[in-house]
């Protein structure tokens, strides 16, 4: 038996190495055209893909070019979806090989899920071809990979685990990660709070390395998204807290503002790049942590491009994801959701736990224009009326998505695409149904990078509730001084009438509340001795996070992360020794009295 098993494995290790595959990823595409890259969806598909994002209009065709180990046949197999099949969806595309189409057209399959599409078989005349994508509707079609195979009967996988499985062994990601070397800093996420938190650290002396999965800095407020800062800095107890914001702070160019350079990307990361002590990593999304017992040793990140893989080593490291993504792979203790009234005593807190969260925002804007646009139907989008319509030429906060009927991390494809279908189809119907005002109109930007506000909040040695936000409790930790109101969003009434379990527009209920302090206790993990975190993933309630979410207070998190992470690199102790042996020094230099020495 033994003998004919060892006959078998051999055979059908012949058999595959007797087989050519191509495997080309969209992503690294050399020449991505109009198309963009999407990495929302890691954390599902195990890559990014590209998108023809082109608000109603065809981008301009992406293209690269491909190296066959010999001419011959080949079996064409793409992977792709029908994002908005009702019944058939708006993200046609075309695949063409050195300029001759391939018949197939993609992305009007129907279907919403992820799969190979067989385009049938097509002959590679030389070494060399150049393999193009065409937009055909300027709607958001997309395309994660191609395959090509001199296989006829093979049939490229379609689960999760065997798809990753063969992804890395054709794109030989087995192979050992580069390393940049050692950092004494690790700080995952570059929003307000991630670069804050790497700057302060660097600034302290420490080696940080500030890692990013997308091309800019600033999250929620970069131009991908473009969410202005909210929360005050200068009602601040410490008087040295949120001087690294200001530094970041490009001004209020509103929400939704159609000028990107009114965010600032250049210069955050102009900032970033004269810190000689800090080494940024941006494209790269972290999708590994290394761990012995409860200490993060390392972490692993690929490049959203080039499915380059880098693995960072760091003595502390900063959950500044907002999804908690670090802590989550770190084994973090974490809470998604509302608690219940009975559970934390607070009034504002559901009356039974559940899985609601705030939703996800893509913002858009439109402008005027010399003549007459028209923008077509839209069938497969939802559906307006006369009766009930946003109208409106640009988003602000409300549209939104979420609210519990999705999961932020999981389905953050589907919610960004919900937004999406509510976006364009309130479009056509003002573009069609009330000319007199949108003739002149055209859309500008349509953010297609979702806005979270709430996903995974890691617990830490405190967790801050309502009553300590309304009673202004002040612990003798107490850091970043925070300002803004408990602001939980719910589905607009009118919206859930006309839309009831598709809502995409919010109301709130501003609950005002004094200048309070959050303690340093919140900004470390309980399980993870050397995982500290800023952001809207820090350790509150969902009630108390309705307040602590907004970026410049995010922002002072990070400030105070940087402060104390150099302060346990001085004393070799871990965040929570820092409370428990050092808080007199950390106090002190929130305070501008002194600064640690440098290590």
């Amino acid at each position: 038996m033994k003998i004919n098993v060892t006959i078998l494995l051999l055979l059908l290790t012949l058999q595959l190495s007797a087989q050519n595959h191509v495997f080309v990823e969209t992503e690294s595409f050399q020449n991505k055209g109009g198309w963009v890259i999407d990495q929302q969806s890691f954390v599902v598909l195990n890559s990014s893909y590209i998108m023809a994002h082109g608000m109603g209009r065809p981008v301009k065709d992406a293209s690269t070019t491909v190296k066959f180990p010999k001419p011959g046949k080949y079996h064409v197999w793409v992977r792709t979806k029908d994002w908005a099949p009702f019944p058939k969806g708006p993200g046609k595309f075309q695949v063409s090989v050195d300029g001759t189409p391939i018949k197939q057209i993609f992305g009007e399959s129907g279907s919403d899920e992820w799969k190979w599409y067989d385009a049938g078989e097509t002959d590679i005349k030389k070494n060399e071809i150049i393999l193009s994508l065409k937009d055909l509707t300027g709607f958001n079609g997309r395309c994660d990979a191609i395959l090509f195979t001199d296989a006829p009967k093979f049939t490229p996988p379609n689960k999760l685990d065997e798809l990753t499985a063969f992804r890395k062994k054709l794109l030989n990601l087995g192979e050992t990660p580069s390393s940049p070397g050692r950092f004494d800093m690790v700080v995952v996420g570059g929003g307000i709070a991630g670069t804050c938190a790497a700057i302060s650290a660097a600034r302290m002396g420490m080696k940080v390395a500030l890692i990013q999965d997308r091309p800019v800095l600033g999250g929620n407020n970069s131009s991908e998204i473009r969410v202005h800062l909210m929360g005050d800095v200068d009602k601040n107890h410490y008087p040295k807290l949120g001087r690294i914001v200001r530094e970041m702070d490009n001004g209020d160019p509103g929400n939704g503002n159609p000028d990107a350079k009114e965010y600032g990307d250049k210069r955050k990361i102009d900032i970033i790049k004269a810190e000689p002590n800090i080494s940024l990593f941006l494209n790269t999304f972290v999708y590994k942590a290394e761990t012995q017992n409860d200490i993060i040793t390392a972490v692993v990140g690929r490049d959203i491009a080039t499915n380059k893989e880098t693995r960072f080593e760091g003595s502390f490291f900063s959950d500044c994801t907002g999804d908690g993504t670090l802590g989550f792979l770190a084994g973090a203790e974490f809470r998604m959701g509302r608690e219940s009234k009975a559970e934390t005593g607070e009034s504002l807190a559901a009356d039974k736990a559940d899985n609601f969260t705030l939703g996800t925002s893509n913002l858009w804007a439109s402008l005027p224009v010399d003549t007459v646009t028209t923008f077509p139907e839209t069938p497969w989008a939802l559906q307006f009326s006369d009766e009930y319509h946003i109208d409106k030429g640009k988003a602000d906060w409300e549209w939104e998505t979420g609210f519990g009927n999705f999961n932020t991390i999981t389905q953050a494809e589907q919610i960004r695409d919900h937004n999406l279908r509510a976006i364009y189809g309130n479009w056509s119907y003002l573009k069609n149904n009330k000319k007199e005002k949108y003739a002149k109109q055209e859309l500008a930007w349509v953010a297609y990078i979702g806005g979270k506000r709430e996903s995974r909040r890691i617990i830490g040695d405190h967790i801050l509730n309502q009553m300590d936000i309304q009673e202004g409790k002040f612990y003798p930790d107490g850091s970043v001084t925070a300002t803004w109101t408990i602001d939980l969003h719910f589905p607009d009434a009118k919206n859930s009438k006309y839309f009831e379990g598709q809502e995409f527009f919010a109301s709130t209920k501003h609950i005002k509340v004094a200048p309070y302090t959050i303690p340093y206790r919140c900004l470390y993990s309980k399980n993870i001795q050397n995982l500290f975190m800023a952001g809207r993933n820090i350790s509150t309630t969902h009630v108390a996070f309705g307040s602590t979410r907004v970026m410049r207070t995010c922002g002072m998190m990070g400030e105070v992360v940087g402060f104390a992470a150099s302060l346990a690199t001085k004393y070799k102790t871990t965040p929570r020794g820092v409370y428990e042996h050092h808080l007199p020094e950390l106090t002190a230099i929130l305070k501008g009295e002194t600064l640690a020495p440098q290590p």
